[in-house]
This record gives structure tokens, sequence and C-alpha cells, in this order.
């Protein structure tokens, strides 16, 4: 079992579009962190940390809208067609193996599942039919 939910990119602009979004759906960002809290966030631009890393924004009981602003300097280019993933949660990391595995096969991976530093079992990819995926699996829910 896994829940699903739309996650947009943005060229610097997506602090400017969930305080949009919050404005028509109302709540609360659920994680809101800038790149420089990231580790070595020292090798950015100063405009660059100050770009959005995630931000989570509860539309209803079962949909998060969720984003992250592109790195330039990390030869992030925003185009259409990059600028939205589905975002796939897990119940169980054999779960995120499993269809991380089976959705990538044949396609192309971006950061393979791996333990991230904000605690989560993460990871990206492009499936062979072009859609954009990430797999996640939060043990502290």
């Amino acid at each position: 079992m896994a829940t699903m939910h739309p996650y947009l990119n943005f060229d610097g602009k997506a602090e400017e579009a969930f305080n949009f979004y919050k404005s028509v759906f109302g709540g609360e960002f659920t994680f809101f962190a800038k790149m420089g809290d990231a580790p070595e966030s020292d090798k950015l631009t100063q405009e660059e940390k100050n770009r959005v890393m995630h931000v989570a924004l509860p539309i209803n009981e079962h949909t998060v809208l969720m984003a992250s602003d592109c790195v330039p300097s990390a030869g992030h280019v925003l185009k259409e067609g990059n600028n939205m993933y589905i975002n796939l949660n897990t119940e169980s990391r054999e779960d995120a193996d499993r269809f991380f595995n089976g959705l990538s096969a044949g396609g192309t991976i971006e950061m393979p599942m791996d333990d991230m530093f904000w605690g989560d079992y993460f990871g990206s990819f492009k499936d062979r039919f072009g859609i954009q995926w990430m797999v996640n699996y939060s043990s502290h829910k």
C-alpha cells in the first residue's frame, strides 16, 4: 500500500508559489526548509541557499502538495516536463524498494534508494515512459 502526492519543481519561485497555494487552500506547511539548511550548503551561492529545499502543504487528509527549487550550480535546469514528479510514500522499506525497482526498470535513475540526511529512505527516477517519480519511506510518521 502507498499514497501518491504531486511534487513540483520551481526555478527559485517555490516559496512564492507555495505562499500563494497556502492562501488558496488554507492550512499550514508541515515542512519548510531552504537549501542553506542542507549539509554542504556552504558550496552554494547566497541566492541558491535561499531557494526552497522542500516544502509540504497538506491539501486534505489524503493529499500533500510538495515542491522544491532547482539548484543551477548543480546543473539543474528547469524546463517544461521536469517540473513535476509523482511522490510515492510507502509503508515499508521493502515496498519502497519493490516500487522503485519495478517502476524504474528501463528508465533513468536520478537518485538510487538510500537513507537521507533528513531521516527518510528515498530515491528518484524517470520511468521508461518519461514520467518522473520519487519513492519515499519515512519511519517517523
